[in-house]
């Protein structure tokens, strides 16, 4: 169910470039599940990177490797 979820939100960010600009700096996969909620979709971040490197519609999935703090 959550897959169904997940790719209903990838299609609506086809055509929403609010949403898509919103998703793509978004920091962490769960920071996009937590936009995808807000509007009623329901998966997790999980969800979102087992989906990386592939394609949903015109929207292909990319994680982004963001380097984390080192003290």
């Amino acid at each position: 169910m959550s897959l169904d979820q997940l790719k209903a939100f990838l299609a609506r960010m086809q055509d929403d470039s609010g949403l898509r600009q919103a998703a793509q700096t978004a920091a962490t996969a769960d920071d996009v599940a937590l936009i995808g909620g807000k509007l009623g979709y329901e998966f997790s971040g999980d969800e979102l990177l087992r989906l990386s490197g592939q394609k949903v519609g015109r929207v292909t999935v990319t994680k982004q490797d963001i380097p984390g703090e080192y003290n």
